[in-house]
């Protein structure tokens, strides 16, 4: 079965890049303090992947996890007021946006190790073998974490064992602010899978719809016993690594195709292309930016978490 775009989509991604839009902002006025990575440009990811999960799925990510944890069902109000620190943040304030985690839907978190919640995904994975619930594990990080010898570790456990996890790498073309093709010799990382004798797939990163039928096929394999599955997805972030990072390692030009292509103005196009009215497409914009605005509002006006309570919920 072939998916297509769907309005849903676009209002899942728009929702995205208007929440890390609110965070840059915050951040810039020093309302959120910290390092903070948006993942502008990498919505159709977790939107075509997010879209095929079940309920008993868990999901974890990497730093760049904000989007993540929205399509899978955290709401921006929760999320915002986390990052400021608040009381009524998912974590009551103590994790920031690095650390986060929504348990409730599955979010297992966010990791500030590059590559670290692999292994982890692995455990949740092997939970769900033993405890025979019929759930999968996704994982996703950075094309840079896939020389991480956790990762490596973690990709031949889960195949030795045919555990039900998915791998998911974002490939944005930078491992941080280097190229990923000047630390590879071959930068089609999918291609490591062969290695490890568990399917290697590669998927446009800005289709949410290609997305979901690669994540889909990978899904079912890991839920019917057929083990892990390698998905790298391309994509690319059309901000910084970091807010605050001056980009100087693009070349002249590369922000513009970037931009170009990634997947809000691909979506539009492609909706427009099948049927769908201008007017719609903004009717979605403005409700989104109207809820983001209320969560903005809502997540400000929250008590700071207390101070008193920052070593509760730690564990060694």
């Amino acid at each position: 079965m072939t998916s297509t775009l769907t309005i849903d989509d676009y209002r899942s991604m728009v929702l995205i890049r208007s929440f890390e839009r609110r965070v840059a902002q915050l951040r810039e006025t020093n309302d959120i303090v910290g390092s903070v990575h948006l993942c502008n440009g990498q919505e159709a990811v977790a939107v075509g992947v997010t879209s095929v999960m079940q309920d008993a799925d868990t999901l974890t990510a990497t730093y760049r996890g904000h989007g993540w944890a929205i399509a899978r069902g955290a709401t921006a109000a929760e999320l915002l007021a986390e990052l400021l620190g608040r009381s009524d943040g998912v974590n009551g304030g103590r994790a920031g946006s690095a650390m986060l985690s929504v348990a409730r839907i599955g979010f297992l978190g966010e990791n500030s190790i590059v590559g670290g919640g692999v292994p982890i995904a692995v455990g949740a994975a092997l939970a769900h073998r033993q405890r025979d619930n019929g759930a999968a594990s996704v994982v996703v990080f950075g094309d840079g974490a896939m020389n991480q010898g956790s990762v490596h570790e973690a990709l031949n456990f889960a195949t030795v064992f045919q555990l039900p996890v998915v791998f998911v790498c974002e490939n944005n073309r930078y491992s941080e602010l280097t190229p990923i093709a000047d630390m590879v010799r071959d930068p089609r990382l999918h291609k490591r899978a062969d290695g490890y004798g568990l399917p290697g797939l590669e998927v446009d990163g800005n289709d949410p719809a290609a997305v979901r039928d690669v994540a889909r096929a990978a899904l079912t394999r890991a839920r019917g016993g057929g083990g892990p599955t390698l998905i790298e997805a391309h994509t690319q972030r059309i901000v910084g690594h970091y807010i605050g990072d001056a980009q100087l390692y693009r070349e002249p030009g590369e922000l513009d195709a970037d931009n170009a292509a990634e997947p809000l103005v691909v979506g539009r196009r492609c909706l427009l292309a099948h049927g769908a009215t201008e007017s719609e497409i903004v009717k979605v914009e403005i409700e989104v930016a109207a809820a983001i605005e209320d969560a903005g509002a809502w997540a400000l006006g929250r008590p700071l978490a207390d101070e008193t309570s920052v070593r509760e919920h730690l564990y060694a």
